[in-house]
Order: structure tokens, then sequence, then C-alpha cells
């Protein structure tokens, strides 16, 4: 009997074990392999996937300084097919017609006019007449919202209200789930810490608009959050490594179609940090240099001899690129655009007439020609066919030069000399040389806006001007820098960085790239070309000696650039220019520029000024320079410089006798020393200072924002520059040789150099 029940209690539990696996396969069937199709037939069930933008990177300095990072910006997003949806939902309840308005459009360069539902009237029914009952704001909106819905539909959520403070975030999150299509959600926004320091080089992030999203992108998503991109300068440049990686965030929606609860949610990652090459401290120094000499139009380029880095690149005037964030206003915009001083243009990388600092590598062209050794007489003047070009103490008074080598005739910045030295060297061996100096081509620099300039010859010639032929009259005033030769400061500093370390290296930005602690991609410097591949030691010692001389000789037009226990070497330049004033009359506007390295033995920096609308290159760029690199210098030697926030400089056109810096208790020149090579005695280049080429103007923030901001039916005024905070830049110590107010700062800056 017992063998009897044990077999049938073994049977039934087989029975049992043979029900389980059914039921086990079935219940697997329905919720494993079916799962998608039951999903479907179940509308309280359906689930929607979010994407959410990844963080963009950072922009440091080589330091480590962050020059722009991120903060939390609040918005008010709406869903506009959902709007749709639950309008056209009520409207088949009440047995009416969804609204709707015509809209006319361009079909192959036809008219043509079509019905579009009416979103307007749908959102003010369903949205803003909510928000008023539950009290929270409802500013007024505009023909954005149509284009919005016509061109994303429901795909990419309209951005309702942005800049919210926590109190209005908190609010609206506490309602939005009974209002169809709206969230509220944290956003990353982009932040400039330092204000319109290195604007032109910061550049400004855009908001996403339809060319930039592609319909594969959104393909698997219905909420699509495109990420904010680079729109100028370095963070559109380097805009692949800081994209982030997007996050998802996958809700919950009931059977109407609204949003009940969050599913599940992966976090987006932070883009990669950029390290840039510059010197967050050189670019304070150099920002300051032009605000407190009051250049209303100027550049001031630094860089590293040895590598090409580019470690201060300041222009002005300047714009805050916290404008642009989230969206810059249209009226603000147009102030930018109408601007006749062109604050958006980078001055540093745009190329102007460089006169007589073209002078250095037209004394290259000749150590290739073999004729550096060689005296050239200057008599006042050099004629070519029926053409006398004078040289600029000729104009200044009458006189000459005399028979001068090539150094005192860089010291000198003897036209006459050049004129022949030039033709003697011949147009073939000038255009040599700027080829491996790198001018009349782009840089290469990582930034758009990279002018490559032009560097005169006859192909050229016969290119820009067919009937024209090539001469020695145009040879003779390229060799002095006027005419038709362009070239830009970043250019002139990287011909003064290969003459100081023997070397021509490409300029660039990009130091590193980083993932927090682990390195992406590190920046090595590229040779341009090996000068002591071409020149010999003593011919290119020639040309730095007339640089020293320039400086440092009784003769040269730079004094302004000395500084006490550093050997400084430069030239000056001052190019003829003239412009239109806002009466089309023709005005002086030359511009005046100096290049330099310092120290003269084992130099560390290699630097370019322009300063426009000024009287000599030795008396308004010079100071400038001086003032630049003796900062500069001192850091190694205990100066502590610490950048802070700086305001937009408001560009002018008030020509410029002589830069001073009065804060240092007398001026830096006591007297401008008066270079006059301006040139021959030809019509100047008339120049118009244009906005920067651009590919697409940034984000206009919609004039709702601005009228529920600055008041409705206000309009908002321009931005006036914020006052320079004139804090000082170094700790000074007590010592009666630092008071002495015939030698300011001198004898501190001696005492830190024969450290």
């Amino acid at each position: 009997m017992v063998v009897k029940y044990r077999f049938r209690l073994y049977l039934l539990t087989l029975a049992m074990m043979c029900g389980f696996g059914v039921l086990v396969y079935r219940l697997w069937t329905l919720q494993i392999v079916r799962h998608e199709e039951f999903v479907n037939k179940v509308p309280e069930a359906k689930q929607l996937r979010a994407r959410i933008p990844g963080v963009r990177g950072e922009i440091k300095d080589r330091n480590g300084i962050v020059l722009a990072t991120n903060k939390a910006s609040f918005e008010v997003r709406v869903n506009l097919r959902e709007v749709y949806e639950e309008y056209a939902r009520q409207c088949q309840a009440k047995k009416v017609d969804i609204p709707t308005v015509p809209f006319e459009y361009m079909d192959r360069g036809l008219p043509r006019k079509k019905e579009e539902p009416d979103i307007v009237r749908m959102f003010q029914e369903l949205i803003i007449a909510r928000l008023k009952e539950m009290g929270l704001p409802a500013p007024s909106f505009d023909e954005a919202l149509r284009v919005h819905y016509r061109s994303f539909g429901g795909v990419i959520p309209w951005v309702y209200q942005d800049s919210l403070t926590f109190s209005e975030f908190s609010r609206f999150a506490e309602h939005n789930l009974g209002l169809p299509g709206v969230t509220v959600a944290e956003r990353g926004s982009r932040v400039y810490p330092f204000g319109a320091m290195a604007c032109h080089i910061m550049g400004y992030v855009r908001l996403p608009d339809d060319q930039r999203v592609s319909v594969e992108d959104r393909k698997g998503w219905d909420y699509y959050m495109p990420d904010d991109y680079g729109g100028a300068g370095v963070e559109k440049s380097f805009d692949k490594y800081m994209r982030g990686k997007p996050g998802v965030r996958t809700m919950q929606v009931n059977e109407r179609g609204r949003i009940v609860g969050e599913v599940s949610f992966e976090e987006p990652r932070k883009g990669n940090d950029v390290y840039l090459t510059l010197d967050a401290r050189i670019q304070y120094i150099a920002e300051k240099a032009l605000r407190d000499g009051n250049i209303g139009r100027g550049s001031v380029v630094v860089i590293q001899p040895q590598t090409g880095e580019v470690l201060a690149m300041a222009s002005v005037p300047s714009y805050d690129p916290n404008r642009f964030i989230p969206s810059i206003s249209q009226a603000d915009y147009n102030v930018l655009l109408s601007n006749r001083t062109v604050p958006l243009m980078n001055r540093a990388t745009r190329t102007f007439v460089p006169g007589s600092t073209y002078k250095v590598p037209i004394a290259l062209a000749g150590c290739l020609a073999g004729i550096q050794s060689r005296n050239f007489n200057c008599s006042g003047s050099v004629t070519y066919g029926s053409k006398a070009m004078q040289c600029w103490i000729q104009r200044q008074g009458g006189g000459s030069h005399g028979s001068l080598g090539l150094s005192d005739a860089l010291m000198r910045s003897c036209n006459c000399f050049f004129y022949q030295y030039g033709n003697s060297a011949g147009i073939d061996n000038i255009t040599k040389a700027g080829k491996l100096l790198g001018l009349g081509e782009r840089t290469g620099i990582e930034l758009e806006e990279d002018d490559g300039g032009i560097l005169p010859n006859p192909a050229w010639l016969r290119m820009a001007s067919p009937k024209d032929r090539w001469s020695n009259g145009h040879t003779a005033n390229t060799s002095i820098g006027q005419g038709s030769v362009l070239a830009s400061p970043l250019q002139m500093a990287s011909v003064t960085g290969a003459v100081a370390a023997g070397k021509s290296y490409v300029p660039h930005l990009l130091h590193r790239v980083m993932d927090n602690d682990e390195l992406v991609m590190e920046n090595k410097p590229v040779l341009r070309s090996d000068l002591s591949q071409h020149f010999d030691a003593k011919s290119l010692e020639m040309v730095r000696k007339g640089m020293w001389k320039v400086v440092n000789d009784a003769g040269g037009t730079a004094k302004g650039a000395r500084i006490p226990g550093v050997e400084v070497a430069g030239k000056t330049g001052t190019a003829q220019n003239w412009r239109r004033d806002e009466r089309n009359v023709r005005v002086v506007d030359n511009h005046t520029l100096f290049i330099s390295f310092a120290p003269y033995v084992n130099p560390k920096y290699a630097i370019c000024i322009l300063v426009q609308g000024g009287k000599s290159g030795g008396g308004c760029a010079a100071p400038v320079a001086h003032r630049v690199l003796e900062q500069a210098l001192a850091l190694e030697n205990g100066y502590q410089v610490t950048p802070e926030t700086l305001g937009e400089v408001e560009g002018n056109f008030k020509p410029i006798e002589a830069v001073t810096y009065a804060d240092l208790g007398v001026p830096v020149v006591a007297a401008a020393d008066e270079d006059g090579d301006t040139g021959t005695n030809e019509p100047a280049n008339e120049s118009t200072d244009e906005a920067p080429r651009t590919s697409a103007a940034p984000s206009i923030r919609r004039e709702a924002d601005r009228e529920a901001s600055a008041g409705a039916g206000s309009s908002k005024p321009a931005r006036k520059a914020e006052p320079v905070r004139r804090a000082p830049l170094f700790k000074r110590g007590g010592s009666s040789d630092e008071s002495n107010p015939s030698n300011p700062g001198g004898g501190f800056f001696r005492r830190i150099f024969r450290q």
C-alpha cells in the first residue's frame, strides 16, 4: 500500500510541476516575447522617451583657471503635439471643427497658401488660461510659437520660459502635471565668469535650431532636446570635445496622453574639458593694458616663441559673451551690429597694413639673397620710373640717413634703404621669406576668424588686376609694408617669435583635452619652418641686433619699450590709413604697430601691439608692449596677478597722440618718439571696419521675453560698458625706491630682475 500511495504522490507532483512549467512559459511568452504587442494595445501603459542634453565641458586656461563653465537654468517646455492632441479630443467631444489659420509660403518661387492648425489659439485656451487660474506667470508670446510648431511639431519641445528663478521653477513643477504637454526641467546654461575678458577667443554658444537637428537624429525619441552648440570662437572650434553624452528619461503616460510618472532616468554625462594655451594672468594683463591706456580700437597678441602657443590675445572694443546666453535679444544684437567700431570683430586675427614692422621679414628676404652685409644710401628719396618715393625723414623737414647697413636701417626704419634692399633681394625672395614665416596665408590657429592677408607678388597681381604689371615700385612699396600688403597682429607676433627663437611655429590655442583626470588629447607644437636651414646664425643675428637697436640705441624709434633690467628687441610701424566718418568725410586714421620679443637672450615672449588711430608706433604701441612685457616677465619673480571680471570696452575713433599710464605715477613715455615711417607719398589705404564673417547669426531671444523682463511695450536699452575696476595688479613693497615719482616702479622691477 505504501508503494502505491507513493507512486500517486510522485505522479501528482509531476503533474503540478508540468502545470507550473506551462504557466511560467505562458507568462514568459506574454510578458517578454509579446511585450511590445501588448504595450501598444494598452494606452495607459504607454511610455515616452525623452532625450536629456549632455552637460557641456568647461574651458580652462593652461593652469586650470576656468574661463567658461555651466550653471543651472530652469525652463518651462511645452510639447506642442500633446497640446494639439488634447485640443483635438475636446473638439471631437464637442463635435466642433479644429480651428485653423491661413499660412502663406513660397513654392518654387511662387506664393502658395494653405490652412494649418491654429496652435496659438489652442495654447491660449489650454495653457495660458490655466496658468492664470493657478496664479503662475504667463508672459505673452509671438509668431515664434507658430514657427516652432511648423518646424518641429512635437519632436522638439518649445521653450516657453527660460531663466526661471528657483521659486518660479518650484511653482511650475507643482502644477505642470495638470497641463497637457507642459514640463519643467533643469538645464545647464553657459556662463563666462570673467565677462568680456578674452571674449573674441571664447565666442559663445547657440541654442539648437532646425538646421542643426536632422531627421535621423530625432528617430526613436518622443521628446528630443538637442544640445547647445558653439556659435563662435573656441566654443565652435572645439565643440566636438565639449559636447556631453545625452541622458534618457522614460516617462509613463495615461490614456489621455498625460505624464503620470517617471519610469527610469539615465544621467547625462559631462563633455570633455578643453585646456587652452592661454595664461589667464597674461590675458588679464593685456586686457588691462588696453583699457588703462584708453585705447578704443586695438589688440595685443602674446606668443611663446619656442612653441607657437598663444598666451594672450586681447582685442578692443569688446563684448560680454554672457549677453548671448541663453540667447541675445534682437535689440541688443542690432546695437552690436550697428556699432561702427565693430565690437564683434577680433582685431588680433584681422589683417591690417603692417607698415614698417614688415621690414623684419624683408630683412630676412635679403639674407636669402645674400645681400645682408651690403650698405645702401639714403638721400631722402628713391626714383622708380618717373616717381620719387620719399623716406619719412624727408617729409619731416628734409634731410637723409646717409649710408646704412641692415641693423642700423632697421633701427632708423629708413624707407630709402628698404626700397633699394627689397629690390636687390627680389620679389621672389620676399615671397619665399614670407612663406617661411606664414605670411599671405591663414595662420592655422583654431579660430574661424583667421584672415590670411596679402603677400603681394607678380602672381598675385595677375589675379587681382590682370591689366597691371609688376614693377620695381611695387616691390619698393611692399618692402616697407605699404601698398597692398596685409597682415594680422597674430601673423606679425608669429614672425617675431620666429626671429626670436630661430624657428617658425604654427600659432595655436588648444593645449590639451581632459575627461576628468584622464588625458584625452594633448596638442603638440607644429613646426612651420626651421630658419637655421635657410639662414646662417650671423645673418639672423644681424636682424635681431637691428631690432635690439630699435629699443635700446639712442637713435631707435621705440625707447618707450625699454624695461629696466631686461633687454627688449622690437620694431615700430606706422601705416597710412584713412576712413570715412559719420558724414562720409575722409579722415586720417593711421594704424600704429609694435612687434617685440624679450628677453633678448632666451626669449620668453613674442608680442605684437596694434593701436588704431595712433600717431606713431613708438609713442602709441611701444608703451603698451612695455606694460605687458614688464608685468608678464615679473610673474616668474613673485608678482601676484588675480584675474577679475572685466566689463565691455566701448570703441571710439578718438585720435591718440601717445599712450600713457597715469596710475603708475608718471607716464611710461615722457615724450613720444616719432618714427614717422608712414611710407611713401602715395594715397594711403582707406579701410572700413567690417563685421566679422560668421556662418550664421547667433540665437535671437524672442521679443516677448525681452518685454517680460523690461516691461510690456518697453524697449530694452543697449547695455553700457561696465566701469573697469582699477585694482592694483601687483602687491608692492614699501621701499623708497618704489615710490620715487621720477622712476615709477623702476627700482622695484630692477631688483626683481636682478634676482
